[in-house]
């Protein structure tokens, strides 16, 4: 192998795969990356056997070949060059670095030693906007479980349907979903599966997607087999893949979360949101050992009582104009997982939806029907 190309350009390459290099310590050949040559691109691919990122980066290929060399060591010592050209050589399992003021050589391994990525059918395929499903996922992401004695929760749950994609988190106490709707233009969605298809994303894998998808990508390509999946952005100069991410899917079903959504709301409540994120913030001071705030509403005063209280510390206790419909309702929360719905929230307007101490509340922003929180109280004694 000998290539020459842009430092920086193997900078980027390095960045986005050597992040999950090294996860595996049984294995030693999983510290490394493995470069190729393929035509005029070089290729960087890393593995933990339960994720996997290919990369490809355009250069000037010389010869063909390939070595796998230490992932970490390989990607500081990158980030230390000049933004200059380089050349890469392979020599007897010796990678070869040479710039204009610099050389050095690294000893690798033998590149049929490193683990195979799968591969995957280009004919079965769903392609929706980067961002969007960035933004998506963002706005989920931090409500997986984190247990292993229910897995199927412990991931990003994706619903394919009609026009939309939905994604669904929960940990048993919050539940997040975000439905993204398309055009049905053709870069935006192109529906090849044919059917309804739901899968579940570990969420390591999830938040190493959100860090590929840079906003300089226009689309990604899904691609789905039994149990697992890829995600594959294309290079801005030419329609080659630039990154593909391939993991292993969660097996189980996930649970109908359909139902824990209330399909009404005893009372409705209509607030403030910056003001609500605030007053909160106030409440958790006193929230005591398990967090709680309790809240309270009347449709005939027009506010929302927030009151804490610590045996310790003393009491807090703040009333909020807001719009109230329904009936009187005295609820009690985790107030940190009332803040981490707000937190999701982008519009200056929130509704708020109540039942009692013992049915779910839900969160939702005023204007964007596209996002649900659902929050569970914390039951009286």
């Amino acid at each position: 192998m000998k290539i020459t190309l842009l430092t920086k350009t193997l900078r980027k390459g390095l960045t986005i795969v050597e992040k999950i290099a090294g996860r595996v310590s049984t294995l030693p050949i999983l510290n490394n990356v493995l470069i190729e040559q393929e035509q005029n691109f070089i290729k960087l691919s890393t593995t933990d056997l339960e994720l996997g990122i290919q990369w490809w980066g355009l250069c000037k290929a010389e010869k063909d070949g390939k070595i796998t060399v230490p992932a970490k060591f390989f990607s500081q010592l990158v980030g230390s060059l000049s933004d200059e050209k380089i050349d890469i050589e392979e020599r007897n399992k010796t990678l070869h670095i040479e710039s204009k003021n610099f050389k050095t050589q690294i000893k690798g391994f033998s590149a049929d030693d490193f683990p195979i990525i799968p591969t995957f059918l280009k004919d079965l395929y769903v392609e929706i906007n980067s961002k969007k499903l960035k933004d998506g996922l963002m706005d989920v992401i931090d409500f997986t479980s984190l247990s292993q004695v229910r897995p199927e929760i412990s991931g990003v749950y994706f619903s394919f349907k009609d026009d939309c994609l939905k994604l669904v988190t929960t940990d048993s106490f919050r539940l997040a979903e975000k439905t993204l709707a398309f055009s049905g233009k053709k870069e935006e969605y192109n529906n090849l599966f044919k059917k309804e298809i739901n899968f579940i994303l570990p969420q390591k894998t999830a938040k190493e997607l959100i860090s590929v998808l840079s906003d300089t990508v226009k689309n990604v390509k899904i691609y789905l087999s039994e149990s697992q999946v890829m995600f594959e952005t294309t290079l801005q100069e030419t329609d080659h893949p630039e990154v593909n991410l391939v993991s292993r899917l969660i097996e189980g079903e996930y649970p109908t979360y359909q139902e824990i959504i209330p399909r009404e709301s005893q009372t409705k409540i209509v607030l403030h949101k910056e003001e609500f994120s605030k007053q909160i913030k106030i409440a958790s001071l006193f929230g005591g050992k398990i967090n709680e705030i309790k809240i309270k509403a009347d449709s005939d005063t027009r506010e929302m009582e927030i009151l804490s209280q610590d045996p310790d510390i003393g009491e807090s206790k703040s009333n909020l104009p807001a719009k109230i419909e329904g009936d009187k309702v005295n609820a009690a929360f985790n107030w940190k997982f009332v803040l981490d719905g707000l937190n999701k929230i982008k519009s200056s307007e929130v509704f708020f939806g109540l039942h009692d101490n013992k049915g779910p509340a839900v969160l939702k922003p005023i204007g964007d029907p596209s996002y649900l929180y659902v929050v569970m109280p914390i039951n009286p004694d």
